[in-house]
């Protein structure tokens, strides 16, 4: 987690000055990706760190654009709740999953 958190950060800096929505939309599909990848069975609270995470990197690249900062934690959130997906368990468990039954 912490290398795709290095590589989201980086790639936050580059495109700072984007709109929040193309942003956003990015952030969707990364966040998306990771998330439909790890989200599998007692990974639960990773994913939410993970969402975490990126949601104070995001908030850090957003105040980084100006002098006068007007990004308030309210703020972010609703940006939040508008872009990034809520993490969620995605994949059954092992036994559900591989739980076959052959016409034998």
């Amino acid at each position: 987690m912490r290398a795709k958190l290095r590589s989201i950060k980086a790639q936050l800096r580059q495109r700072m000055h984007w709109p929040i929505p193309e942003q956003g939309r990015w952030l969707r599909q990364v966040t998306t990706g990771h998330f439909e990848y790890f989200a599998v069975p007692a990974n639960g609270r990773a994913i939410t760190a993970c969402r975490d995470c990126v949601t104070d990197l995001w908030r850090r690249a957003l105040r980084r654009r100006s002098q006068k900062d007007g990004c308030t934690w309210e703020r972010i959130a609703k940006i939040v709740a508008d872009y990034l997906p809520k993490p969620r368990i995605r994949h059954p468990w092992p036994d559900a999953r591989f739980a076959v039954n052959h016409p034998r």
